[in-house]
């Protein structure tokens, strides 16, 4: 697999994600504190909001990368001579 049809999947996958509503949500952990027997920790619970038309963005051109790269045109990189 080319590294460009890797990176096409990863923007697809990115933009896909992107597109939820609520945004991303996860918990951090911010105290850890012991008083004898008892354990006393503080969580957070953050929220990552990706703006909708990243996420369009995204899939968009992944999705173009891919394309272009099925289309079956050679790839011909820096190095190849002409």
């Amino acid at each position: 697999m080319s590294a460009l049809k890797i990176v096409a999947i990863l923007l697809i996958e990115a933009g896909i994600v992107a597109l939820i509503p609520g945004g991303i949500t996860y918990t951090t952990s911010n105290h850890d504190a012991r008083l004898g027997p008892i354990e006393l920790s503080i969580k957070d619970k953050q929220t990552m909001r990706i703006p909708l038309w990243a996420g369009a963005g995204a899939t968009v051109v992944g999705g173009a990368l891919l394309l272009s790269r099925l289309k079956g045109q050679p790839h011909r990189g820096a190095w190849a001579l002409a």
